[in-house]
């Protein structure tokens, strides 16, 4: 990848296509949260279903703190219904 700036909300076609995972997947059809570590310690995130979208892009701080936040249950509002 050549020097791209790196925003929050940009194409997440703009980051290339190489180094995208999925840390988790389930029985919901393919529609997946992917990942990608980028070259300056962020994390962008997109849907699978739509690999140009949007990527959001966060820092390590606010990836460790969602991350730890869900293992503590603090997401868990968003899965009930």
């Amino acid at each position: 990848m050549t020097d791209v700036r790196v925003y929050n909300g940009m194409p997440a076609s703009d980051l290339g296509e190489q180094g995208w995972e999925r840390p988790w997947s389930g029985p919901n059809g393919g529609q997946c949260v992917e990942t990608k570590q980028l070259a300056d310690g962020r994390v962008a995130v997109r849907q699978s279903t739509d690999p140009t979208g949007p990527a959001l892009i966060y820092t390590p701080e606010e990836i460790t703190a969602f991350v730890r936040g869900v293992k503590q249950g603090l997401a868990d509002h968003l899965t009930a219904g």
